[in-house]
């Protein structure tokens, strides 16, 4: 009996070893078929599109996001191209009433002379004002007639624009040669300054009826003063 109590220890302690590497088998099993479980259901998801779906998902908020703000802060000049003139500083603004120049309107493109891109010479377009103008000079008896010639290097809408609104924009011109003197006459450079300062009123008359001027620059076909 002895022997027997004496020799139960020594089997359980022989026995423990061998329950802890059953133990220890057992949970590496268990990290192994959830290792494989895991595998099998992101293979899943990835084969499926899961993962491409939803970073599709996130550009297209991120795009919508930004044109948002776009929309709300890349603004602000959206009317002021209508009143860009044509390049030479014209000046802006209506008639005496203050009416406002036509918003939005498009700017007709320049007509190069062929349609080469590297040609980058420009067509003219010339249009001449049918009828002279007569007008008295400011203070004097004497009498300032003319018949203008304008020249742009843009389309024939420019043209078709000064057709459009020759009555117009004869009143205007006819309005400046009435402000003019003697005096002014006799500035040798008299003839380009009256010129400039024609172009200038009627590139203010077509942005204001138009949103857009466009004439590069007025001849005279005929310059009398009697």
């Amino acid at each position: 009996m002895a022997e027997e109590a004496a020799a139960a220890p020594e089997e359980q302690a022989e026995g423990a070893p061998s329950k802890k590497k059953a133990i220890i088998k057992i949970v590496l099993m268990v990290v192994a078929v959830l290792f494989i479980i895991g595998a099998s259901v992101g293979g899943t998801l990835l084969a499926t599109g899961f993962f491409s779906k939803k970073e599709q998902a996130k550009e297209a908020v991120d795009a919508q996001l930004e044109k948002l703000d776009g929309e709300h802060g890349g603004g602000g000049d959206g009317h002021g191209d209508a009143k860009a003139g044509d390049g030479h500083g014209d000046a802006k603004g209506g008639d005496a009433a203050g009416a406002p120049a036509k918003a939005g309107a498009e700017a007709p493109a320049k007509e190069l002379v062929s349609p080469d891109a590297d040609n980058q010479r420009w067509k003219f377009n010339y249009y001449s004002l049918e009828k002279p103008m007569l007008s008295n000079l400011s203070g004097s008896r004497k009498v300032m007639q003319v018949t203008l010639t304008i020249m742009t290097h843009y389309d024939d809408r420019v043209i078709k624009n000064v057709k459009t609104h020759e009555l117009a924009l004869r009143a205007g011109i006819l309005d400046l040669m009435r402000t003019k003197t003697e005096a002014d006459l006799k500035d040798p450079d008299f003839r380009k300054q009256l010129a400039e300062e024609i172009r200038v009123v009627i590139n203010s008359l077509l942005e204001k009826y138009e949103g857009f001027g466009g004439i590069e620059e007025v001849m005279f076909s005929e310059f009398v003063v009697q």
